[in-house]
């Protein structure tokens, strides 16, 4: 049994994607990032960088008691490891995916985030930041869409770099990007869209929370914080 603290954006859907596709057995514990839930004590002793996703296997293969993981990348290893599935053994394949994997958390998720902040949040609309991170988004898109080219998916078969991808580029509508001109990546994104797996994840989502996650409200506890003192 999986415990999965979650909320719904992208990094959260990283882990449910997995976990649906493996057809692990997990409880969803809602993380309302909005509300400032992932700064209480309980979640900061799974999750100290106060970030969603975070897990807490209950049944590790070393057979020792719960093992928490936090960071969505590290998740995905981690479970992939655990199943078996969707990273292969081999080494080269192996590798081939873990540098995709590395390369949407390091690259590709952080600075489609900036674009998001910027673009759509930040209470001044910075015309050099907005700038900066939509062109940085359509390189990152180019490199995918290159990538795409003569395969299917990221690292050949479906595996953990695509789910770790995909809900970052189902939002290119408000990244400000030109879906036509990257047709590798339009047919890719379909591909993956239309798994059963990764329908019962968003829908998983919808039965958590509609509402838009940053609002007047969340802003400043999304946004507004710095470090944060001990009593």
């Amino acid at each position: 049994m999986i415990d999965l603290y979650y909320w719904t954006t992208p990094n959260g859907h990283k882990i449910t994607i997995f976990l649906e596709e493996a057809g692990l057995d997990y409880t969803i514990h809602p993380i309302h990032i909005g509300q400032g839930d992932q700064f209480a004590e309980d979640f900061l002793k799974i999750s100290p960088n106060n970030k969603i996703p975070a897990i807490v296997d209950r049944t590790p293969a070393d057979g020792g008691g719960p093992l928490p993981l936090f960071e969505s990348g590290a998740i995905l290893e981690y479970l992939a490891d655990k199943t078996g599935q969707f990273l292969s053994n081999d080494l080269r394949k192996r590798w081939e995916t873990l540098q995709w994997l590395y390369w949407q958390m390091g690259g590709f998720g952080p600075m489609l985030g900036q674009n998001h902040h910027f673009a759509q949040y930040a209470p001044e609309k910075l015309d050099y930041a907005i700038d900066r991170y939509v062109k940085e988004s359509e390189r990152l898109y180019g490199v995918l869409d290159d990538l795409l080219v003569d395969r299917d998916f990221m690292a050949g078969d479906y595996s953990i770099a695509d789910m770790a991808t995909f809900p970052w580029a189902k939002g290119w509508e408000k990244q400000r990007q030109d879906i036509d001109s990257l047709p590798n990546v339009k047919r890719w994104l379909e591909r993956i869209e239309s798994r059963p797996a990764v329908q019962r994840a968003y829908a998983r989502a919808d039965e958590i929370s509609r509402e838009a996650t940053v609002n007047e409200n969340s802003a400043a506890v999304l946004f507004g914080q710095g470090r944060r003192k001990k009593a």
